[in-house]
């Protein structure tokens, strides 16, 4: 047995030293020490020999495998040290040749149209804040004025996490954050994702709003009406505008603000209902009761709120006919922005 293993031994060692290539050296390997080569049929023979020889034998064995896996790893370093400096040596890189151009990719036209809003909004004294996706039943209804037994719960279609925990209906919350922490003024908006249980061509169970909120000693309707006219000119260009009566529970009185419908100019069609406007905000004057809520003397300061629907904005800033185009990933639609 000890004869044929230094067959074995020496028969290996000249096949690993004359191998050319890694490939070659691989197959090597393979013969060797692979499953069905000599080497591991001898293993298999230490049982047929007689018992006080086999711990020496399995010794030698094993020694001798060592130094061949040695043996080949050092080879291997060595070829593949040699074919990477042929491979070199026969490449030649052309440094005129134009380089290959990755496409770039471009803002969401989501994300546009909040940027366009923030920086319309911005210019006039409005400081952006973020508020929590994840709201207390407090936060998102009853500190502005929504009551359990309110008809605007049905509204928002809230999705619920548990009792006390909603996903917040509306960025409506961070006003009663901002209004806590702080005292007047306050000039703030605040952008964000909101939820409800809704989806149909012209509504998402995940859009975006951009609350706004003014609170000082002295704030009129005016005011209010004042900046959101400059805000929707700044947006659409001059166009005409028409504030409506509304009733929303957080603000009094409150009003829904139209625009001239962008697709026919105010002759009616389908998009508008064949009314000519097309609602683009809603917005009032802060509730007492809200302001009771954070602790505010309702005698003593006044504010106004509005919000924003994002996608709605988009919508009509680009023509589009269905929400869901914004969330599909589609890039023959994305590419466009």
């Amino acid at each position: 047995m000890k004869t044929q293993l230094e067959s074995i031994q020496k028969f290996s060692h000249d096949s690993i030293l004359g191998a050319k290539t890694s490939i070659d050296l691989d197959l090597v390997k393979s013969r060797t020490l692979g499953k069905s080569s000599d080497f591991n049929g001898l293993m298999k023979m230490l049982a047929t020999i007689p018992k006080e020889e086999r711990p020496e034998m399995g010794k030698l064995i094993n020694t001798v495998k060592n130094e061949l896996e040695i043996l080949i790893n050092k080879k291997q370093k060595d070829l593949l040290k040699s074919e990477r400096e042929s491979s070199l040596a026969t490449q030649k890189i052309d440094s005129s040749l134009p380089g290959v151009e990755f496409p770039v990719g471009t803002k969401h036209p989501i994300t546009q149209t909040i940027e366009r809003i923030t920086e319309i909004l911005g210019r006039i004294g409005f400081d952006t804040k973020e508020g929590t996706e994840i709201e207390t039943d407090f936060y998102n209804f009853e500190a502005l004025n929504i009551k359990e037994d309110h008809p605007a719960r049905d509204m928002h279609d809230t999705f619920y996490l548990n009792t006390d925990h909603v996903l917040r209906t509306h960025t409506s919350p961070a006003q009663i954050h901002e209004m806590e922490s702080n005292s007047p003024p306050i000039k703030i908006i605040v952008p964000g994702q909101v939820f409800r249980c809704d989806s149909d061509v012209t509504h998402s169970p995940v859009f975006h709003q951009i609350e706004g909120l003014y609170v000082n000693k002295k704030v009129s309707f005016a005011e209010l009406k004042g900046t959101l006219s400059f805000f929707i000119n700044e947006l659409f260009g001059t166009t005409p505008i028409r504030f409506r009566p509304s009733y929303f529970p957080f603000t009094e009185p409150s009003s829904e603000i139209d625009v001239q419908c962008v697709m026919c100019q105010g002759k009616g069609c389908n998009v508008c209902g064949h009314t000519g406007w097309l609602e683009i905000l809603g917005a009032g004057m802060v509730n007492r009761e809200v302001f009771k809520s954070v602790g505010y003397n309702p005698d003593e300061v006044q504010g106004f709120a509005f919000g924003v629907g994002v996608e709605r904005i988009a919508m009509l800033m680009h023509g589009i006919n269905d929400i869901r185009l914004f969330y599909e990933n589609d890039r023959r639609f994305l590419e466009q922005f």
